[in-house]
Order: C-alpha cells, then structure tokens, then sequence
C-alpha cells in the first residue's frame, strides 16, 4: 500500500467574504441546466435554524466568482427546528443548492455519508453548519488541488482557534496528539470540518458509527495524500453546539477500531492469532508444570487455583485463534464476491502532470 505524505502548508490570506446579497453568475444557472457539477460542498445539519440563510449566501459569495460549477449539500440530519423548512425555501430559487433530509437523528458520520453518495462533483469539500468555518477559503484549497495533482485531502488547521479553552481547545489538544500517534497522520487539527477531498478517495470509504473524526486516517489507510494548511475560525456566533465532554470515550473507542482498521483489516489472524497463541503456550506451560506436580510427586492438584487458570489461558488462547481463522475467511468474504480490491493504483507521475496542465487543442 501506498503510504500517504502528510505535509504542512503557511496560510495565504483568504478572500475577503462578501456580505452583498446573493450575486448572479452563470455558474449558479449552469448547474441547472445539467452541465457536470465540478464542485460538491456537503454541510451537515442538525438545528441550525438560525444559520442556514447565512451559510448559503456565504458560500455562494465564496463559490460564485470562482467560475466553477459547485453544488451544496446541506444534509438536515433530523433537526426538530426549522432547519428542514428554511432549507426547502432557500433551494427554490437557487439551483444550486441541494437539501438531504434523513428522516430522523443519525449523527454527523451518517449525514457525511449521505451527502457523500449523493456528491456529483470531483472534488467534495466538508464544512460545518455553525458558520465557524469560513467558506472564504473553500477558493483557496480549490486552488491548491488544481496546482498539485499529487494531494488527494486538504485538511484545515484552526490555528488561531476561537473557543473555550479548557472545554473545547485542551481536550481536542490532547486528542489530536493521541489521533495523531496511533495512526501515524501528524495534523494539528484532526477535527476541523472544512476539508477538501477528491471524489475518487470519498468514494472508496465508508463511515460508521463516529467514523467522520478519522477520515483523514481512513484516506490515509487508502493510500491518499494530505496537506494540513491553517484556516480562518469564527467563534459561534448563533445556536447552541452540539458537542460536549462525553464524546471523550467515543472517541477512544473509534480510535481503537481505527487502529485495528489500518494494520489488521487484512491480517485479522495476526492480530488474534498472536494474542491467542501467547495465551495458549502460557496456559500450556502452567497445565504441563501441574501434570509434572501430579506424576512426578503425586500432588493433589484438582483444588488448586492454578489449575483454573491454565485451563482458562488455554481456552481463552484456542478460541482467539479460532476468530482470527474466522477473520480470515470474513475479510476474503467481504472482497471477492463483490470484487473490491485489496489497493488502489494511482496514475503515473507524467500522467496526472498531463491531466493538471491546461494543454490547447490542435489548431487553436
């Protein structure tokens, strides 16, 4: 597999966020009118009643005079506000904007999910819904994926992050250390929603349970190439956030399955099969001293708790070999019937310079 570059990239100053009302361009039109959709903004939503109006005409003042073509999937994930109603009237006279409504609360994992599938474009960009990232910058990574054909994921960096200290910023300090650690992608800011993705790699993953915190790990896994570049962060001006402490143990056990994810998806038999066979020889060793005891001196060794405990080591190591075998036979299950392939192959370095270069037809 190849292994992804994580490199950090100085901020450009981003563009000055026009607050005119909603500008008319023949990008807006054109999307309507079926031409291919170049650009996919997908933003979750959950209660964000007050924010949506501003999210759109930020994001239009943003996309509109860059000339392409973009598309934004706002995904109301089951908001009990008037999320859902402003987003349907909002789309009515602007073709561009796409609303996903998911019929009840699924989280922020599967409303990515659904705004990933439903994405047209050849580059899909994430933003949160509470308007702390700046649309602004969305031009500013386009950019950058259009001079470097080699970056697969642009990933924002708050550096000059604006929110609490002790109960946002510290704890997301130390989770990004710990993130960045166990699955060898050094970022500063694993947790910032404005990414920049090209299709291709979003379309080969799948995000479960609270799986959107590591996506730039599972593109990692799949052989992407990262770039961390420093964004703007506006501190929440309207609503309320929907993230708090307890997502501390949910990320520790995301981490964990993502960490088995990368080095053992392939090999499950190594990773239960070693643990398994070490309890099996220690059980073994334990049972064969007390059959010794039994033989050799005659000892009584039936009330012994030793006993118990080389029986249970033993059990213990046969059945973790077993599922690693069973793991196996799943990860051969999960790829060939469906033919997915165990890589993915990346065109040739003269090939993406050829595709990145604006080359002029014959006889122009």
């Amino acid at each position: 597999m190849t292994m992804a570059s994580v490199r950090q990239m100085s901020a450009h100053t981003p563009g000055a966020r026009g607050d005119e009302g909603t500008p008319s361009h023949p990008a807006a039109s054109s999307t309507a009118a079926g031409d291919a959709v170049q650009i996919s903004i997908v933003v979750p939503l959950h209660d964000e009643a007050e924010n949506v109006e501003a999210l759109a005409a930020q994001v239009e003042a943003a996309l509109v005079p860059t000339g392409r073509r973009f598309e934004l999937l706002c995904v109301d994930d089951g908001s009990r506000d008037a999320t859902a109603a402003l987003l349907a009237r909002l789309a009515q006279d602007r073709p561009w904007l796409r609303p996903l409504y998911l019929i009840r609360n699924y989280g922020q994992s599967a409303a990515l999910q659904a705004g990933f599938d439903a994405a047209r474009g050849d580059v899909i960009v994430t933003l949160d819904g509470d308007l702390q990232n700046d649309p602004a910058d969305v031009p500013r990574l386009l950019d950058m994926l259009d001079a470097d054909p080699d970056i697969d994921v642009i990933s924002g960096w708050r550096k000059d992050r604006q929110d609490r200290v002790l109960s946002r910023r510290l704890p997301s300090a130390i989770a990004n250390r710990i993130i960045s650690r166990v699955t060898g992608v050094r970022l500063h800011d694993h947790g910032c929603a404005l990414k920049a993705y090209r299709a291709g790699i979003v379309h080969d993953l799948r995000l479960y349970g609270e799986l959107h915190r590591f996506i730039p790990a599972l593109a990692f896994d799949v052989g992407a190439r990262i770039v961390e570049v420093p964004v703007v962060h506006h501190p929440r001006a309207r609503g309320r956030s929907k993230y708090g402490l307890d997502r501390t143990v949910r990320v520790v056990l995301d981490l964990m399955w993502i960490k088995f994810l990368m080095r053992f998806l392939h090999r499950p038999l190594q990773a239960f099969g070693g643990i398994g066979f070490a309890l099996f020889a220690i059980g073994g060793a334990v049972l064969t001293y007390l059959t010794v005891h039994k033989l050799v001196h005659e000892d009584d060794i039936g009330d012994r708790p030793l006993l118990l405990l080389g029986v249970l080591l033993v059990l213990m190591g046969g059945q973790l070999i077993a599922t690693g075998v069973l793991g196996e036979l799943l990860t051969r299950i999960y790829h060939e019937p469906q033919g997915r392939p165990q890589y993915r192959l990346r065109p040739p370095p003269a090939s993406r310079r050829a595709q990145s270069a604006d080359v002029p037809e014959e006889g122009m």
